[in-house]
């Protein structure tokens, strides 16, 4: 496309509870994968730029932790990510899983969401296999709680209605020129990217089995002279248990992982070889480790 002196470019603050697809959404808008996603609740732990373009818009897409009732430092820190997210946007899109229904962290939300300034639009998700009798209900209950400027009904996954929210999503992005290159579609680092996409496939293939409280360290990320990459992860658990969960008999298992996360990080690094090693730690206490929120994107929350 050439670029013209009609450019708009804006910030759009995805925000939702857990589960709400939101991650799904950024990534069918963007057109690409940048978001990891599992079947696990609070999949997404730190803000997220997918960067979408449409005609002469750029969308920041800025994919956020669900929001939730925090227990723990790390919930802390990911929803105080997830508000943070919301700060400066041009528009903020509360997405709703129309199948799951609303309950309570909806309807915090929708509370918390009352006193901001930015416009707001509601985007009922997962319409494709929710109970269409339901969605003007949803849609209704939820615009008598707070008028929303724009209420939209989408399918992340099949694609349904993404056309119709990107055109309304660029109605309200303010003209200037665009704050990334045409091609860029994530703000997110190679480091970054690699240590989300071996967390993915930890929760793929152990959903059921590893608990929430896992993390990827990365140790070392090389760029070598061939043009390939030398990447060393540690998997953070904190009980001895789940290291065996992982490593599986004879270590199978987390050559699976291995193996898997290391043909995802090829992709996304434009095909280069990846040479991924990965270990396994016990840490109890690796939710207390400064650093590690630094390293995925966190601020530390007392």
């Amino acid at each position: 496309m050439t670029i013209t002196d009609q450019q708009k470019c804006g910030l759009v603050s995805i925000i939702g509870a857990p589960n709400a697809g939101k991650s799904t959404l950024v990534n069918a808008l963007v057109g690409q994968k940048v978001a990891i996603v599992s079947p696990k609740a609070q999949t997404t732990r730190t803000r997220l730029m997918g960067i979408a373009l449409h005609g002469p818009t750029q969308l920041m897409l800025v994919d956020t932790p669900g929001i939730f009732e925090p227990k723990r430092r790390l919930d802390r820190a990911m929803v105080q990510a997830a508000w943070g997210g919301a700060q400066d946007a041009d528009v903020i899109a509360l997405v709703v899983d129309a199948k799951g229904g609303l309950g309570p962290k909806v309807d915090s939300i929708v509370e918390a969401l009352a006193a901001r300034p930015e416009p707001k639009l509601l985007i009922l998700n997962k319409v494709d296999i929710a109970d269409k009798g339901k969605l003007l209900v949803h849609a209704q209950r939820l615009n008598t709680k707070l008028t929303f400027d724009e209420t939209l009904m989408v399918s992340a996954a099949t694609g349904d209605g993404l056309d119709l929210l990107k055109d309304v999503l660029s109605r309200y992005m303010p003209e200037g020129p665009w704050h990334f290159p045409e091609d860029q579609v994530s703000d997110a680092t190679d480091r970054m990217t690699a240590a989300e996409i071996t967390r993915e496939q930890l929760y793929l293939q152990l959903h059921a089995e590893l608990p929430y409280a896992a993390a990827i360290e990365t140790e070392k990320y090389t760029e070598r002279d061939d043009g390939s990459v030398e990447i060393h992860q540690q998997i953070l658990i904190e009980r001895p248990t789940q290291r065996a969960i992982i490593l599986g008999k004879g270590g199978v298992r987390l050559k699976e992982i291995g193996s898997r996360a290391r043909a995802e990080i090829s992709k996304a690094l434009g095909g280069a070889t990846v040479h991924l090693y990965l270990h396994v730690k016990v840490n109890p206490k690796w939710e207390d480790d400064r650093g590690l929120y630094r390293d995925i994107g966190l601020d530390w929350v007392d």
